[in-house]
């Protein structure tokens, strides 16, 4: 991941509106790859996930292939709080999957950080 999306991910705020106030209790992340290689990248993608699920507060780490768009990847993890999240982030398994990314993509990743909410949190 470039130093500029690290750096967004970083620095971007942790209050949700209509979200409960307090201490989060699940920080998400989603990454879309889309592939010029995709027999690359799901070999790169699989083993980024199984690292994945043994780092500590990781609850869960899928990996998807879209069905309307060819090439499309999608990860979704969930972590237990931003400071796993963020720890995993600067990791050397979020690194290692980076690198091994030159070449397999089309364009760069497009990476989103969510807060899970739900209907009995909202006022």
């Amino acid at each position: 991941m470039s130093e500029q999306l690290q750096n967004q991910v970083r620095d971007t705020p942790r209050d949700t509106p209509g979200a409960p106030s307090g201490e989060v209790e699940l920080t998400i992340v989603t990454m879309r790859f889309d592939a010029s290689d995709p027999a690359g990248l799901a070999a790169t993608l699989s083993k980024y996930v199984v690292t994945t699920r043994h780092e500590a507060g990781c609850r869960n780490v899928d990996l998807c292939v879209s069905v309307t768009r060819p090439g499309r990847f999608v990860i979704i993890e969930k972590w237990e709080s931003p400071v796993h999240q963020q720890t995993h982030f600067d990791g050397s398994s979020m690194v290692e999957m980076a690198t091994s990314c030159r070449g397999l993509l089309s364009m760069a990743p497009e990476i989103d950080l969510l807060e899970g909410i739900s209907a009995h949190d909202l006022n």
